[in-house]
């Protein structure tokens, strides 16, 4: 047998080293996702050390896939999803996946008073007609050796949908080694104005458009808002115990979801510091897959995809009613005119920041 030299046995070694090191690394790719009024679209897909991928789109700052194992090690999508842009653009997009904003959620009769003038909105939700969501966004790609990250940035000019003041955004999705997908936003403003951002993500850990009756949820969350039948906030927090809104301990989504009709809630969490800390915790028993949501927000609204019917046909198949979970992290609806909910009134000089964290994890 051929004896190899110690300077060539420590070659091969480097050299095979940096190859485990080179497949290892997290890397990003581009590739053309359509084009909108002369705006090129562009799907970036992010993948990490252990094979994990995140999906997004310049177009609304939409995730538009995130997919993990299972624990026989499987990997599958866990976000609801469509194959197309024109889907995107399409009526039945419920913000799959998007940045929603200028103000997320709902503002009661379209209107508010800020420093003492009303201002009148074309929409009473989720920023209107042409929010956020429905927007092209500037990307540049963030490379790194343990994450990759994309930065988006948008600038809503003074008077878009109605809001006050040039507001930059700035969203920054970041894929971990830790399989976690990190969400951090930013503005700042010319004028006063509200502002309350979110990502509107649909989970469904089982991999598939079923229904996520099955699935366990946990909400570290004593109160709720009380809302109207068009889930506009009365301005009063009430306690979750003794209602159907009780997930201090875990419990089965569909156990309570026939009373509720569905679930579309802000749940007033616990941690107020501005800190992040854990808000949610969602399990699925069949494929073992696990979703911890951390926030530095005060609530989380959860909707549970109470309108989706079978005619919508995503990446996956048919939508189902009740077939996804959705983890709104931000400040309440409705602020604006509410004056004892936490102030969502952003001035010049101030930084808006928010940071949302999808931790993925197996449980064997």
């Amino acid at each position: 047998m051929k004896k190899i030299s110690l300077s060539v046995a420590v070659l091969l070694i480097s050299t095979f080293a940096a190859h485990v090191f080179a497949v290892a690394k997290p890397f990003i790719s581009k590739s053309a996702y359509g084009e909108i009024d002369g705006q090129k679209i562009y799907q970036y897909t992010l993948t990490n050390s252990n094979g994990m991928v995140m999906k997004v789109i310049n177009y609304g700052a939409t995730i538009t896939d995130i997919i993990t194992p299972d624990r026989a090690n499987k990997m599958g999508s866990v976000v609801l999803g469509f194959d197309s842009l024109k889907q995107y653009q399409g009526r039945n997009n419920a913000l799959l996946g998007a940045v929603v904003g200028r103000v997320a959620n709902r503002i009661a009769n379209k209107k508010f008073i800020l420093d003492g003038k009303e201002y009148l909105l074309p929409s009473n939700i989720h920023g209107g007609p042409k929010g956020f969501d429905k927007q092209v966004w500037a990307i540049e790609e963030l490379p790194g050796s343990t994450e990759v990250a994309l930065r988006l940035t948008y600038l809503s000019p003074d008077g878009e949908s109605g809001f006050p003041g040039n507001l930059n955004v700035t969203m920054i999705y970041t894929l971990t080694n830790n399989n976690e997908v990190k969400l951090k936003y930013a503005a700042t403003t010319d004028k006063p104005t509200p502002v309350v951002l979110t990502n509107h993500t649909y989970f469904n850990l089982t991999g598939t458009t079923g229904k996520v009756a099955n699935t366990e949820l946990t909400i570290q969350a004593d109160k709720y808002l009380e809302a109207d039948k068009n889930v506009m906030p009365s301005g009063h927090i009430l306690d979750v115990k003794g209602s159907p809104f009780d997930f201090t301990v875990k419990k089965l989504i569909g156990k309570d979801i026939e009373a509720s009709q569905g679930y579309d809630l802000t749940f007033a969490l616990r941690n107020t510091s501005g800190k992040l800390a854990l808000a949610a915790t969602t399990y699925d028993p069949a494929s073992g897959r696990q979703l911890q949501v951390y926030t530095t927000e005060p609530g989380v609204v959860v909707y549970t995809g109470n309108h989706f019917s079978e005619r919508i046909i995503g990446r996956g198949g048919p939508f189902t009613k009740w077939g996804a979970l959705c983890f709104e992290t931000m400040h309440f609806p409705d602020s604006p005119n509410q004056p004892t909910f936490p102030n969502v009134i952003l001035r010049p000089g101030e930084k808006f920041n928010s940071e949302t964290v999808y931790k993925f994890s197996v449980r064997k």
